[in-house]
């Protein structure tokens, strides 16, 4: 995949461009906000993931072919 193949000057290019265009001071705040979203994220999918089973009367097993 294209963001496996980073080595250290890649890496270091694309830190030197995110603080060129977002300046030193943004870049803590959008990874607090990238930090909170996943978080976010994760308890929807969480939630998501209870009702299913919830709506379902718990979790079964699949039925067994006879």
């Amino acid at each position: 995949m294209f963001l496996g193949n980073f080595d250290g000057w890649d890496t270091v290019i694309v830190i030197a461009v995110a603080v060129l265009l977002f300046g030193g001071s943004a870049i803590p705040k959008l990874a607090r906000n990238l930090g909170s979203a996943k978080t976010e994220f994760e308890k929807g999918l969480k939630t998501s993931k209870e009702s299913t089973t919830s709506a379902d009367g718990g979790e079964s097993a699949p039925p067994r072919a006879e």
